[in-house]
């Protein structure tokens, strides 16, 4: 029995906090976002995977498409971000205040978004982009 793309996105995210590896989840989410080609929070889950996996290229394409479907979403915009910085890629800047303000509007995301950096750090602790992006964003 095939699994609907809806409960594959939340076996997929239970997972992942649950600690499986990585490299067994992107296959999974690679499948949400194959299957459901238009979801954001997809397109946002695979770029964190394959940004921890160390997949920078792969990471900014997810990133990309995650920004252009949902540009009011944080997290994409903090993938977009890592995934710039570590490709070496300019315009950052305007990615980087953007989710600035996003946070700044919004105390939800603004904590949603801490607990994401801190997974992250967890997670992969010398993330040196991700230290950067988390002191952009709240050491300013």
């Amino acid at each position: 029995m095939t699994q609907t793309v809806d409960s594959l996105f939340d076996t997929g995210l239970e997972r992942y906090k649950a600690g499986e590896s990585v490299t067994e989840l992107i296959p999974v989410f690679k499948e949400v976002c194959d299957r459901s080609p238009k979801s954001s929070s997809a397109w946002t889950c695979l770029a964190w995977l394959y940004l921890l996996d160390g997949k920078a290229n792969l990471a900014y394409k997810a990133a990309q498409k995650a920004v252009k479907i949902n540009q009011q979403d944080p997290q994409a915009r903090v993938n977009l971000i890592l995934a710039m910085l570590e490709t070496g890629q300019k315009g950052l800047r305007e990615h980087v205040e953007f989710a600035q303000q996003l946070i700044f509007v919004n105390e939800e995301w603004r904590e949603e978004l801490k607990q994401s950096i801190e997974d992250g750090l967890t997670r992969k602790p010398d993330w040196k982009s991700l230290i950067k992006v988390k002191n952009w964003l709240f050491e300013s």
